[in-house]
């Protein structure tokens, strides 16, 4: 199955649309969507307003762009050592400084314990990763969560819960990608360039993207676009749904 070429253009999970002037136009569109929630989330955390703590991670998540709640997440992976999902105060502190988030110590102990009270029953000190993270991203509406796991299991092309450079050969050709044909690109690069999409701003790049990363990413392209309807056009000319 074939890929619309612009899908890879400028090395953009979520550019992707028609043909001609109108691609061109929408995908500027997208472009604009994502920084100008950067910019408002940058604007928000400067305006010397009190915040909830929640509200300030996710805002300074909001600011690094479609991949600052992916980054967090795998962050919070890298310092799950023994498979968990679960969190100490210490890793937790240390998953947002890794991120390079601006989070004072009170904000970052405030959240712990907020969430380990919450969803922590043994009282063991631990937060649960997937729970935290789940309040952390932007409500989205059923029929948005719908759209992006079909075009996640559209890419995992084995089923097995994850997506690579292997499933993607399987499920999409590149040779329309004008730098594929130009020579200056070969298949590998072009699909490696896709996968890290998904990895931008992350601790341990790995070429493997979850389900959860998937989910985390689109999360913030979802913040940024009011229109159910708008945002659900965009993934199915994205993933050719």
């Amino acid at each position: 199955m074939e890929m619309d070429a612009a899908f890879y253009e400028n090395q953009s999970a979520w550019n992707v649309c028609s043909t001609g002037r109108y691609k061109e136009m929408h995908r500027e569109d997208l472009f604009s969507k994502e920084n100008a929630l950067k910019n408002l989330a940058k604007r928000e955390l400067a305006n010397g307003q009190e915040k909830d703590s929640m509200h300030k991670l996710r805002l300074q998540c909001f600011s690094r762009g479609a991949t600052g709640i992916l980054g967090l997440a795998r962050a919070f992976h890298v310092m799950d050592d023994d498979g968990s999902k679960t969190l100490n105060l210490t890793e937790f502190k240390k998953g947002i400084n890794d991120l390079g988030l601006d989070s004072n110590e009170s904000d970052i102990e405030d959240l712990f314990r907020r969430f380990a009270y919450s969803f922590d029953t043994d009282d063991n000190g631990h937060i649960n990763m997937t729970e935290f993270l789940m309040k952390l991203r932007p409500p989205m509406s059923a029929s948005r969560l719908s759209i992006i796991e079909k075009a996640f299991q559209k890419l995992d092309s084995n089923h097995d819960g994850h997506f690579s450079i292997a499933d993607l050969r399987h499920v999409y050709s590149v040779r329309d990608h004008p730098m594929y044909q130009s020579g200056e690109l070969t298949e590998a690069d072009i699909l490696k360039n896709f996968v890290k999409n998904f990895e931008a701003g992350a601790p341990n790049p790995d070429g493997i993207v979850t389900k959860d990363d998937f989910i985390n990413y689109y999360s913030s392209i979802s913040a940024s676009i009011d229109n159910d309807a708008y945002f659900d056009l965009v993934l199915r000319q994205a993933y050719k749904l």
